[in-house]
């Protein structure tokens, strides 16, 4: 059996990484065409996975809802985040372009506007978030 000031050396050890702060962040997908398919929401954390597929921070796909959608993500700590959002209006859970690879279904990004020929960059598209965050994505 453990001694009582073992227990409390490990309990005060592992207290400053049980009490991270962790934040939720609200995404607004607006300007949802229809209620077919889903919304696929990728979160990073740097410029060197920024729209990798497979390299997000996190992700989810949520039913999409015509108007606005609300998607909520849990536990993320203090940081520095980017957000990219998709309508998969098919439902394939994958994003959908042309022959020259140019988008297909409407998107979105974090404070960063799609250009004439490419994507923003991470750093464009970056926020810092230190506490629960809601951001209004319009999705075109």
């Amino acid at each position: 059996m453990l001694q009582p000031k073992i227990l409390y050396f490990l309990f005060f050890s592992f207290l400053p990484f049980m009490i991270a702060a962790q934040n939720t962040l609200t995404i607004v997908a607006e300007n949802v065409q229809s209620s077919d398919g889903l919304i696929a929401v990728g979160v990073y954390i740097d410029a060197a996975s920024f729209l990798k597929e497979g390299k997000e921070y996190t992700g989810v796909f949520a039913k999409a809802e015509k108007g606005t959608t609300r998607i909520e993500l849990p536990n993320l700590p203090n940081g520095i985040y980017a957000v990219s959002i998709f309508h998969d209006e098919n439902g394939n859970k994958a994003m959908d372009t042309n022959f020259f690879g140019i988008p297909k279904e409407p998107l979105g990004f974090s404070i960063g506007k799609l250009k004439t020929f490419g994507p923003p960059s991470f750093e464009e598209c970056s926020f810092e978030m230190t506490s629960d965050f809601e951001i209004k994505i319009p999705l075109k």
